[in-house]
């Protein structure tokens, strides 16, 4: 442990006595619960403030793994391995937040642990310089009603909530602002936030950044939603479809492209055809989250998740291409088929696996 001269002492108790620095690491992870998983968190207390700028320089730390559906009670030991640190927002001072990938004793990636399959697919394919951004819409929830919500009752229909001002329209924006500076003195990407179509639901946008770094930040992010509503008595929810009814639900809308996409059109299209080639909508499809047929059900701005299609400009389709790529011949696409509650390390993956395969296979690096 090290100490350092001039830190702080106790006075009473050692006079002489140099005290460590410390400063809180607040370790997060996902846990194992199905279908949709949960974060965790708990702190740990570590010396030495100037050994804390790196993950690989934080020590791994261990977890009862039966009590966050990740192991049996008689073999209940986990492994936290840090992967991405930044500042801690809320403490303050040297304090950081640490997201963690879940291992098993021997090391190996746990069976809960999508972060490992994504970061072999993302070194696959690091020559063609995949980026994403990905839309993270969510709900507000006051005890069992949205925000927003009179109580045994429903507001004025959803048009005018979206991108609103004024409180008869706008329920929680004093959380966004604050999740919002959260996330910025933290470091992420955060490039954007938006009232959303619903009362109480808003938005938050992340990147853009390649595969494993929108993944981390937005799992750290989405940490910081549910930290920074709990000092209101607010809870945040990434349910899909938190209102039955005529009601848009909650999507991670993921934006993507490639070098070649960047440089022109014909990737573009590639990448379309490819998300819709086979199997491969409902293979994407049933990896986006729990509960997605509630959601895309070809009403709400969405398109059936049974349906696979592409178009610009078109928010009914599976995939958006941007007016303004089409007009430029270069660009990105939108594929708006993700749940709220998907795992960005599962998104991420299957689309630059997908795509970056069918792109190789024309020669479009």
């Amino acid at each position: 442990m090290p100490w350092r001269r001039g830190t702080r002492k106790c006075a009473k108790t050692h006079p002489r006595r140099m005290w460590p620095v410390t400063f809180k690491a607040e370790y997060i992870w996902i846990d194992g619960t199905e279908p949709t998983a949960k974060l965790r968190s708990k702190t740990k207390i570590l010396a030495d403030s100037g050994k804390a700028a790196e993950a690989a320089e934080l020590p791994i730390w261990g977890f009862d793994g039966s009590s966050t559906n990740q192991a049996e009670g008689h073999s209940s030991d986990c492994v936290l391995k840090p992967v991405f640190v930044c500042p801690d927002p809320i403490r303050g001072g040297d304090d950081v937040l640490v997201l963690c990938e879940v291992l098993n004793t021997d090391m190996t990636p746990h069976s809960s642990n999508t972060r490992a399959a994504l970061a072999e697919v993302a070194e696959r394919f690091a020559a063609q310089e995949p980026v994403f951004g990905i839309e993270q819409e969510y709900t507000f929830f006051d005890g069992s009603r949205p925000l927003g919500f009179p109580e045994g009752g429903f507001p004025a229909p959803q048009g005018g909530y979206y991108c609103g001002v004024g409180a008869d329209e706008i329920f929680g924006r004093e959380i966004v602002e604050a999740h919002l500076e959260n996330c910025l003195k933290a470091g992420l990407g955060i490039s954007g936030i938006n009232a959303e179509v619903m009362p109480g639901q808003w938005e938050f946008q992340v990147g853009p950044l390649a595969a494993l770094e929108v993944a981390d930040q937005l799992w750290v992010a989405r940490w910081l939603l549910y930290r920074t509503a709990e000092d209101f008595g607010v809870s945040a929810t990434l349910d899909p479809k938190p209102v039955k009814g005529d009601w848009n639900g909650a999507g991670a809308h993921t934006n993507f492209s490639t070098k070649a996409m960047r440089e022109g059109y014909d990737a573009i299209i590639t990448a379309c055809e490819a998300l819709g080639e086979g199997s491969k909508p409902l293979d994407h499809v049933k990896n986006y989250g729990a509960g997605i047929d509630d959601r895309l059900t070809g009403l709400h701005e969405t398109a059936p998740w049974n349906e696979y299609s592409y178009g610009v400009s078109n928010r009914g389709a599976s995939v958006r291409i941007p007016w303004q790529v089409e007009k430029d011949g270069k660009g990105y696409i939108e594929d708006r088929r993700p749940n709220a509650n998907v795992d960005p390390y599962v998104v991420t993956r299957l689309i630059v696996d997908t795509c970056c395969t069918a792109l190789e296979k024309a020669g479009q690096v």
